[in-house]
């Protein structure tokens, strides 16, 4: 599946974080690298329609999102250079996307 300059890493799940509210994933940049991401608890339930989703079903909950949560992550690589450093997805990038 091509996500912008992704490609989505095989099963890129990594997990709930529960001290840092986050989500964390990876991803597959255009030059085969991986690239460690992350969503805030808050931009998927934005993303969800939903709020205060329980930490048992985050990793859930991302898997139902998936594809959109990609296509964000997607948009943030390609807007902010992320040489080394992880992609982190904040509620204001679901808006962004949302009004687009």
């Amino acid at each position: 599946m091509e996500v912008g300059d992704f490609r989505c890493h095989s099963r890129g799940a990594v997990g709930y974080n529960a001290s840092r509210m986050t989500f964390e994933f990876t991803m597959i940049d255009d030059k085969a690298h991986v690239v460690d991401c992350e969503i805030s608890s808050r931009a998927m339930d934005q993303l969800a329609g939903t709020r205060g989703a329980l930490p048992a079903e985050r990793e859930a909950q991302f898997l139902h999102l998936r594809d959109g949560i990609e296509r964000i992550a997607s948009d943030v690589f390609d807007e902010v250079p992320t040489s080394g450093r992880k992609v982190r997805i904040f509620h204001h990038h679901v808006r962004q996307h949302e009004l687009r």
